[in-house]
């Protein structure tokens, strides 16, 4: 037996519900013949009832059991269907954007995402095709670890655009979008050529800004995409997922750290910015120092001098160890191996362009790393 396709949109855990409940009613049935019936067909036509019922209800608990073990990772057909019939039928719209009222008469089916900010928060919508610049070099980039594995799956065509922050408008006109999204600060210098492409919605990154408030970058993409109900369910489940890991974390002792670990530098991350941790966030306590509120570049002797009791280092090789992490020095020093989090085990290493990022896939991963390793 198969059961129900469930609509699918990824949360930080995945977890989907669905009301799959059946109600039945009492059918009454009255005598047509001074209101009596042989007793015969009286049995036949109870038997048959029960027989139905029985029937009816071995098809929802099968289709009950197979929602119940559903993927809590990897989008369901049936979800982009209805996704996409939803998103259809809300256009044409007219959106608000930096560059004046935008008119997306229909459904984009190309949408080329330019901001090289914006890249994960645009692979949480349904989409046919998606091009996208990039932080880094393809090569390197997050789009390979197993928790965008889901979101680029589900597309039927990603293309690059950009690497390095930087458009490549050569690939951008190659690839023909029909609506491109940028930003009004990073893309500044090339907004009239990409008007001249395709429709343009440049996103006015001081009111939603991306940097400190990837929620509203996601209402926004909902708002241009025609799947505000998308956006709303991810951001809803991630909040009540940061909720429990914060109440489960609540009895950690000692301070938290977390540490950007590139090939050639240490940064430490502030409070400012990884409020997924800190804060209203996960609620963890920051070590008492002025440079924890906006983080520094740090040495070996500053990360001495902060000394927290649970250190998370933020690998930018998590993926590709033959690539060079300044902390492999570090490592085989004895102020290094005096730290408390090292002495007591307590260093964990985590994917830093994920953890660290500003994105909300990324934030999904960070808060459930973090969970699993302090739980």
């Amino acid at each position: 037996m198969s059961g129900i396709s469930l609509f699918y949109f990824p949360a930080s855990d995945g977890t989907v519900l669905l009301d799959n409940e059946n109600r039945y009613r009492n059918r009454q049935y009255e005598d047509m013949e001074e209101g009596k019936l042989d007793m015969h067909l009286r049995k036949q036509s109870y038997w048959v009832l029960i027989a139905l019922l029985s029937l009816a209800l071995i098809l929802s608990a099968c289709s009950g059991s197979k929602n119940n073990g559903a993927s809590n990772t990897a989008p369901s057909d049936e979800a982009e269907q209805s996704s996409n019939t939803t998103s259809a039928s809300a256009f044409p719209r007219t959106i608000e954007a930096a560059n004046g009222k935008i008119e997306i008469a229909k459904k984009p089916e190309r949408v080329a995402v330019v901001h090289w900010g914006y890249a994960d928060s645009i692979l949480l919508f349904d989409l046919k095709s998606a091009a996208l610049a990039l932080p880094f070099t393809e090569k390197s980039s997050a789009l390979h670890t197993d928790s965008y594995k889901p979101y680029v799956d589900k597309l039927g065509e990603l293309v690059i655009v950009g690497e390095n922050t930087t458009v490549n408008m050569e690939a951008l006109l190659s690839y023909k979008p029909d609506l491109i999204i940028a930003g009004n600060a990073i893309n500044a210098e090339i907004t009239d050529q990409l008007e001249k492409i395709a429709t343009t919605v440049v996103i006015d990154e001081a009111v939603t800004d991306i940097w400190s408030n990837w929620q509203a970058l996601v209402t926004k993409f909902g708002d241009i995409l025609g799947q505000e109900d998308v956006a709303k369910q991810y951001i809803d489940n991630y909040n009540a997922n940061l909720q429990t890991a914060k109440e489960k974390l609540a009895k950690v002792e000692g301070t938290v750290a977390f540490i950007q670990v590139r090939n050639n530098a240490v940064w430490l991350g502030g409070t400012k910015y990884l409020t997924q941790y800190y804060g209203s966030g996960l609620g963890l306590k920051a070590p008492t120092d002025p440079a924890m509120e906006e983080g520094v570049e740090l040495s070996l002797e500053g990360l001495s001098k902060l000394n927290p009791d649970h250190l998370f280092l933020g690998y930018f090789n998590y993926v590709d160890k033959s690539l060079p992490a300044m902390t492999d020095d570090w490592e085989k020093s004895a102020v290094w191996n005096s730290l408390n989090a090292v002495k007591n085990k307590q260093a964990y290493a985590i994917n830093g362009e994920l953890a660290m990022g500003y994105g909300p896939i990324g934030n999904s991963y960070g808060v459930q790393a973090v969970l699993e390793a302090l739980e």
